[in-house]
């Protein structure tokens, strides 16, 4: 009976844990991130300029606040927290919707 929970509580995580990232379009979100050029200056798994990707998603796993965050720090720019070379403020060419897809696409990884 134990055996029968534990597993039904562990399918229920993992249920839940994919629905939370099945709003995100992963394909979309690389695909962004390739045509604004942030592959220039981050990958996924490495650093390179700036941080890897993965990273910022383990920084800011459970943080409800960094979506808003990290698409304000992506259109603004930003420095000092990842080393002190500094993120340039991207152009305005790139829209809201985009950032968002990314940020998104970036903490589900």
């Amino acid at each position: 009976m134990k055996i029968r929970y534990a597993l039904l509580l562990a399918g229920v995580c993992l249920t839940g844990a994919s629905a939370a990232n099945a709003s995100v379009d992963m394909a979309q979100g690389a695909a962004l991130a390739k045509t604004h050029n942030c592959l220039a200056c981050h990958a996924v798994d490495r650093k390179m300029v700036g941080p890897a990707y993965q990273d910022v998603a383990k920084k800011y796993k459970g943080d409800k606040e960094a979506v808003a965050m990290l698409v304000n720090k992506v259109k603004a720019g930003g420095k000092g927290v990842w080393g002190p070379i500094p993120m340039p403020a991207n152009s305005p060419k790139v829209n809201d919707a985009d950032i968002k897809t990314m940020v998104e696409w970036v903490l589900a990884l």
